[in-house]
């Protein structure tokens, strides 16, 4: 067993000091302030030694919008129609992004790897280790269904296929395919249909019916939430809203947590650079925090680069959070989110995974001198 005696714990939920860390290959063995009677190789000691787990992205378009290419090479989006729910966005990734290396230098090993917004359904998400050489190894587990509203999916005209120019026509097709998903469902269990008479999109959306897929759904303005809201209740949806950064009154906040809809915030740290971010301000965190909805934080690269992530938790320490609990949302509140029961957390049973800090890593002056990457050293300073 190898061990790390970190002088400040930070474990995904509460914080320690003095605590020593047992990992065996891929898994966490050992959490304790005393050193385990059979001992084991210290990598890691001192009186600045801070260790907190590996930092989750759970909306990123790494790998699909690639660093040192020109915008004619991105594949964040699929442009032969506006509905696209086989499309899996793991088969555009290539791991040779050179952000992947920058990501795990600052503590980000894993990816939910998104398709983009241009379309109504986008796709497939999966979740990625970004320290991978391909995306076999990469690969983690599926995460769900993209979805939008509002302004990116009404707008994409020029594309191929049939296409939305208002946002109730994103919202018609929507329920369209769901309707018609809904029907089918009921010839099967009728048995005047076969599941093999089932096209291969609907089947994708009587399956998001059943909560097979978790619904991640991008949207900005606090309309569209309601929009979220209705069409969540009329087909007892599953899902989670991403994005929001326009949403400023904390009562639109208050109803997603009313209605048990888990959020991913952000970018924030971006630019307002369409209509639809006209409200976007950082103090609208400080609303979301109020409301008490479940939230974590995403960087959705690059729109902000994903190695800076961690910098945008500055904005709950300011409006009150505490340090442990900022960490949470890039960890284990990332990880409960998207339905991954192992990561995000040092703790017994959990993926050993986790960052150590040369000293606070809420200072300025702090950066990561070891990462391990499920019991391997993926970087080291």
């Amino acid at each position: 067993m190898k061990l790390i005696k970190a002088n400040h714990l930070f474990d995904g939920v509460s914080e320690r000091k003095d605590v020593f860390i047992g990992f065996d290959n891929d898994e966490i063995k050992y959490v304790d302030g005393s050193k385990p009677e059979e001992g084991g190789e210290i990598i890691a000691e001192g009186k600045d030694v801070v260790v907190t787990p590996a930092f989750i992205d759970p909306h990123s378009h790494i790998g699909l919008q690639r660093s040192a290419e020109y915008s004619g090479q991105y594949e964040e989006n699929e442009q032969m129609d506006s509905t696209t729910p086989m499309v899996n966005a793991l088969h555009s990734l290539y791991m040779d992004d050179p952000s992947f290396r920058e990501s795990v230098e600052h503590g980000v090993l894993y990816s939910a790897a998104f398709p983009g917004s241009g379309n109504v359904v986008g796709g497939k998400i999966v979740l990625i280790r970004n320290y991978a050489k391909d995306i076999e190894e990469a690969f983690i587990g599926d995460i769900g269904i993209k979805v939008a509203l509002g302004y990116h999916p009404r707008v994409m005209t020029s594309w191929k296929g049939k296409r939305p120019t208002t946002r109730m026509g994103v919202v018609s097709i929507l329920r369209e395919n769901f309707i018609k998903a809904k029907k089918m469902q009921n010839l099967l269990k009728s048995e005047k249909k076969t599941l093999d008479e089932v096209d291969p999109n609907t089947e994708v959306y009587m399956d998001m019916l059943a909560h097979k897929h978790r619904i991640m759904v991008h949207l900005h303005k606090e309309d569209d939430v309601r929009i979220l809201i209705q069409l969540a209740r009329e087909f007892n949806l599953k899902v989670v809203a991403n994005h929001l950064l326009d949403v400023h009154r904390e009562e639109i906040f208050a109803a997603l947590k009313a209605n048990s809809i888990p959020i991913i915030y952000g970018p924030m740290d971006s630019f307002s650079n369409k209509d639809e971010l006209r409200h976007n301000n950082w103090r609208n965190a400080g609303l979301l925090l109020k409301s008490g909805a479940k939230f974590s934080l995403m960087s959705d690269h690059p729109i902000t680069l994903q190695r800076t992530m961690f910098f945008t938790l500055r904005h709950l320490l300011r409006f009150g959070l505490s340090r442990p609990s900022a960490i949470s949302k890039i960890t284990s509140e990332a990880a409960g989110i998207l339905g991954i029961l192992n990561i995000g957390q040092i703790r017994p049973g959990f993926k050993s995974s986790f960052i150590v800090w040369n000293g606070d890593p809420f200072s300025i002056s702090s950066y990561p001198i070891l990462v391990i990457g499920e019991g391997k050293v993926v970087f080291e300073d």
